[in-house]
């Protein structure tokens, strides 16, 4: 009896395991079919989340702001600028009696026109706006490494290539936002001090120099993270920023009228073609500069009576109608200043990209 009970438990023992085993087989089945919670979460935690990029730059948005850096070159340039519009109105009168041909674009005078005391809108723009690129960007990436930050960033789940795009982007946010609040606030008080509304190519002529004059900003703000990922210390990389800028604002013009007296044909035995040749060269010599660029780009742009930009002879300009140019026109006459603003600016961001992604970053010990 007591084998037959034994044996009778061990045959029910073993039906209840085979009743488990397939029980285990058809749930692992089941979820092998569908993918678990845990690949669900990761998926939906991905596309609910916001991205390291949008962070990084919310985050360098706001230390811009809150920076006294900015609010210092801001007030700066701002002053500066009412100061121009402050001569720019009491000569205007004078200037629109004096030339009657221009009379449609009142308000672009504004932009260019002085009373000789302080420069114009575009000299100060174009003399100031390198240093609050410079001083918004040379010390972008040093910064970060000397303070021991730039190895926790890297420690997160963040492309290197994020960090060094959002420096960038939002520095030139911050900048676009400035520029274009400050050149339309200088269009409104021009309007309301004035009394007449800019036509629709004044508003198009405006809006155009202030993209050009971003693009401009733009240059140097590359320029000055490009040696701020090359040098360690935040001086160095701001003292080599500033001397580009001055190389470029005074050294350059000098350097071309001693190579312009060298290389100057012979008066007596010069020919037109000579004379043109040379003077050509010595454009394109001095398109080298970005302050050149600029300004060819910026004056053509809010000057519609400027129709070329090059030397011309007395058969080109015989038989001219003396009118100004349409703005379709003036934007194409100056679309080689701006295409060599934006290559020069993507040379710095590409030489400065390559620099970063090559660097090693350790942590301080």
């Amino acid at each position: 009896m007591e084998r037959r009970a034994t044996a009778s438990i061990t045959a029910k023992l073993k039906s209840l395991g085979a009743s488990a085993s397939n029980l285990a087989a058809k749930v692992k089945q089941s979820l092998s079919k569908r993918p678990g919670p845990s690949a669900r979460d990761s998926v939906r935690a991905h596309h609910s989340g916001p991205s390291p990029f949008g962070v990084l730059i919310r985050k360098e948005v706001a230390d811009h702001i809150r920076s006294w850096r900015f609010i210092l070159l801001l007030g700066i340039i701002a002053l500066t600028c009412v100061a121009s519009l402050y001569t720019a109105m009491n000569s205007i009168q004078e200037a629109i009696r004096s030339d009657s041909e221009t009379n449609d674009f009142v308000i672009l005078k504004l932009f260019t026109i002085s009373d000789g005391t302080l420069p114009t809108f575009i000299g100060f723009v174009g003399f100031l706006g390198p240093l609050l690129g410079i001083g918004m960007g040379f010390d972008a990436i040093n910064s970060e490494r000397n303070k021991g930050t730039l190895s926790r960033i890297m420690a997160q789940p963040i492309h290197r290539d994020d960090l060094l795009n959002a420096k960038f982007v939002a520095s030139l946010m911050v900048i676009s936002l400035m520029f274009l609040t400050l050149g339309l606030l200088t269009m409104a008080l021009g309007t309301l001090i004035i009394g007449i509304p800019p036509t629709f190519e004044e508003f198009l002529r405006v809006i155009s120099f202030l993209v050009v004059t971003i693009f401009y900003v733009a240059f140097w703000l590359n320029l000055s993270i490009t040696f701020s990922v090359r040098f360690r210390q935040p001086a160095t990389s701001a003292l080599s920023s500033i001397a580009v800028w001055l190389f470029f604002s005074f050294f350059f013009d000098m350097i071309l009228n001693l190579l312009a007296r060298g290389i100057a044909p012979n008066a007596a035995t010069a020919t037109m073609n000579d004379v043109l040749n040379y003077q050509n060269m010595m454009l394109w010599l001095g398109r080298l500069s970005p302050y050149t660029l600029f300004n060819e780009a910026a004056s053509t742009l809010l000057m519609p009576s400027i129709r070329n930009l090059g030397p011309l002879t007395t058969e080109q300009v015989y038989g001219a109608i003396a009118s100004p140019l349409p703005f379709g026109q003036s934007l194409l006459l100056v679309w080689p200043q701006i295409t060599g603003l934006t290559a020069a600016t993507l040379i710095c961001f590409a030489i400065s990209y390559v620099m970063f992604l090559r660097q090693e970053i350790r942590g301080r010990a």
